[in-house]
């Protein structure tokens, strides 16, 4: 039945860069048990990839994985994963990183579901597939090691032809940033994880592929009619908007000669259309002086950010009378609300986000910092959301007045912001070389107590009056991360009962976990946690639901903003038996979800020694700050809660290990057997 399946190309590619051994690897070896995505990604780490490999090793292998859904024309179906040992973990620990863009369908189209690469090249090269035809070519004679993102693209394509698709990794890759991102397309990127790092170790500028075959889903009436009516599909026309301000996430900002945009797609299959196109950008690596850009999620506070960006329960909890997806609202295809509604009052009650004054409108200022980013092919997040908010709030404390950084210390320059990234980029002096070791690194360095710990004075809660509220100049929450949706730092207008399974969701993973979880629920689980938060089962059951649907899109794989759709749960079943005919009930695909998450986490038990004493004792620091309410961890409570979680998952409470039996519930027996060998299996 397996070989029957519809959906998937059938076939791995793997590629030893050291031998330039090249051969093929059926897909039926993985799926369905392990859906695609990163659920086969897990599978070929835990078998391959033994404790003590690091990050820029060339034993380290970087999965490239597309799921069944990809190139069938799905909705959000045209993603990938690419996963391995990722340098900005800190420590480093395997991870993962989602991908938009063509690139997944075109490889699918030349007849690959993935792609494994192991070993490192002599000099620098790429991989370029044409169809069945797979080299390694040399990239300085290619003339594209040294380019940015987009350049290099533009190049191979020059080279190879306008129908080719490619993922690149620019300057920051090359001279091994552990932010370092994988691009692709316009601002789409395997962002977390610093993977374009893992590339660079190698010596791979990019894979460049041209498919010409097809993928053809087991159901194209079904797929027809999930196009037509999953989301809000984009049928309406999208004429270009014009406007004398950029209007973001609280951002506001003037544009010289006014600012035009439209909506627009970021992945092969999208019916949505919810990233912004800003037209005719003024540029700095762009010979023709001026470009487009795609704006999306961080990106807009590089332009502004004085006040944190407020929050509305109905982000993130719905109703069956106002259900409306993240990407929905991104591109004001939301319909109004219902306000027959009896919980409009909780839906829409705004949260005000946190003034912290790190930096005033600039819009030019703004976008060159994320052309720069992009680029360069560096993670945005850690310079937006960490190294600039660092030196907004560690310049007024002080705590640099003995540091000299070559240029006066001004985030609200471009110019000192295109000094520091080209500083860190080439890695040029000590600092440049400091930083371009991460933040967590480089804070540890330079000395914690003082470059991380110290209080930043001007937070100032909008929600208590404009009380000041005691926040660290590191925005650092776990595992080399910094804050996205934590009740405090960056997104963090979220109160206790959403801070708290996030909280969860981050502790038992080894990245920032809300870039593909994104927090869902119904008001249902707001007013079951209204009255005990640590000690109800309403939380640990969302955490739960949450981590069992991201599994899921990136197995299968969907977009991380469309679902889940809390009254849709059979969703992600259906996308899958449209593309595959498989035939998986809901609880096969989701015990397949519950598979995944359990191996990932007996990679983190058996390689990185992964226990509850040390994920508790990684998360509870940075929340033992205020939130936007004032309210700091409990951590008596948090340890309840943590206990709840552990048992409902299957998992032994003092250890946080699996049991022998969940592992065998979930056809792992050889998992437990491995880890029993190590005393890390609980009977």
């Amino acid at each position: 039945m397996k070989r029957e399946l519809c959906g998937y190309a059938g076939k791995i590619l793997r590629v030893n860069l050291t031998t330039k051994e090249i051969t093929e690897q059926p897909i039926w070896d993985y799926v369905p048990k392990y859906l695609g995505g990163r659920g086969v990604a897990n599978k070929i780490f835990w078998d391959e990839v033994k404790p003590g490999v690091k990050a820029l090793d060339p034993e380290n292998k970087l999965i490239i994985m597309t799921g069944a859904t990809t190139a069938t024309g799905i909705p959000t179906g045209g993603r990938i994963v690419i996963a391995g040992i990722a340098p900005q973990c800190y420590p480093e620990q395997y991870a993962w990183s989602g991908m938009g863009g063509w690139f997944g369908s075109e490889l699918k189209y030349a007849g690959y579901d993935g792609i494994v690469l192991e070993g490192a090249l002599e000099k620098p090269g790429y991989l370029f597939i044409d169809d069945q035809t797979v080299e390694i070519r040399d990239a300085l004679a290619a003339g594209i090691w040294g380019l940015y993102t987009y350049d290099t693209q533009i190049k191979l394509e020059s080279i190879h032809g306008k129908d080719v698709k490619s993922i690149v990794i620019g300057p920051a890759g090359e001279n091994l940033l552990r932010m370092a991102i994988v691009a692709t397309a316009n601002e789409t990127a395997a962002g977390k994880g610093g993977f374009g790092a893992v590339m660079g170790s190698k010596l791979l500028k990019g894979i460049c592929v041209r498919g010409t075959g097809s993928i053809k889903p087991a159901d194209v009436n079904k797929v027809l009619e999930l196009r037509k009516t999953m989301g809000t599909p984009g049928f309406n026309t999208n004429p270009i908007k014009e406007s004398p301000k950029f209007f973001g996430h609280g951002q506001e900002a003037e544009v010289e000669g006014g600012l035009r945009e439209y909506n627009t797609t970021c992945s092969h299959g999208c019916n949505q259309h919810c990233p912004r196109l800003m037209m005719d950008i003024k540029s700095t690596t762009w010979k023709q002086e001026r470009m487009n850009q795609v704006s999306k999620c961080v990106g807009p506070f590089a332009i502004e950010w004085k006040y944190d960006c407020a929050w509305m329960p109905a982000q993130t909890y719905v109703t069956e009378k106002n259900n409306t997806a993240a990407c929905a609202m991104m591109s004001g295809a939301a319909p109004p609300p219902d306000f027959s509604d009896p919980e409009i009052p909780i839906l829409f009650d705004e949260h005000q986000g946190d003034e912290y004054n790190f930096w005033g409108p600039d819009y030019n200022r703004g976008m060159t910092i994320n052309e720069l980013c992009s680029q360069y092919g560096v993670n945005k997040w850690d310079i937006i959301v960490w190294l600039m908010t660092w030196l907004s709030m560690g310049n007024a404390e002080g705590v640099f007045d003995d540091i000299d950084f070559g240029m006066e210390i001004d985030v609200e320059s471009e110019d000192f912001m295109k000094y520091m990234l080209d500083m860190i980029v080439y890695r040029k002096g000590y600092y440049g070389n400091l930083f371009a070791e991460g933040m967590s690194r480089a804070i540890r360095e330079m000395g914690k107590e003082k470059f991380g710990d110290t209080i930043y004075q001007q937070r100032k809660s909008r929600r208590l009056g404009g009380k000041q509220l005691d926040i660290p100049i590191s925005f650092e929450v776990a595992w080399g991360y910094s804050a996205h949706w934590n009740g405090r730092g960056y997104e963090g207008t979220v109160p206790l009962d959403t801070w708290l399974p996030i909280a969860v969701e981050m502790m038992t993973s080894t990245r920032d976990a809300q870039t593909n979880t994104h927090h869902k629920d119904t008001t249902d689980y707001i007013h079951a946690m209204k009255t005990d938060p640590y000690g109800s089962l309403a939380g640990p059951q969302s955490v739960i639901m949450n981590e069992t649907k991201s599994e899921l899109k990136e197995a299968i794989t969907t977009c991380d903003w469309q679902l889940p759709d809390m009254f849709w749960m059979t969703a992600e079943t259906e996308l899958f038996e449209a593309a595959t005919g498989a035939g998986l009930t809901q609880e096969e695909i989701e015990t397949a979800a519950n598979r995944i998450k359990n191996l990932f986490r007996a990679i983190t038990i058996r390689n990185y020694d992964r226990t509850r004493q040390m994920e508790v004792d990684e998360i509870v620091p940075f929340h033992r700050y205020p939130d936007a309410d004032g309210i700091c961890i409990d951590e008596d409570g948090f340890n309840t809660f943590v206990s709840n979680y552990y048992r409902l998952r299957g998992w032994d409470e003092k250890t946080g290990w699996p049991t022998r039996e969940t592992y065998e519930k979930l056809g792992l027996g050889d998992v437990a057997n491995e880890l029993a060998a190590l005393g890390k299996c609980p009977q």
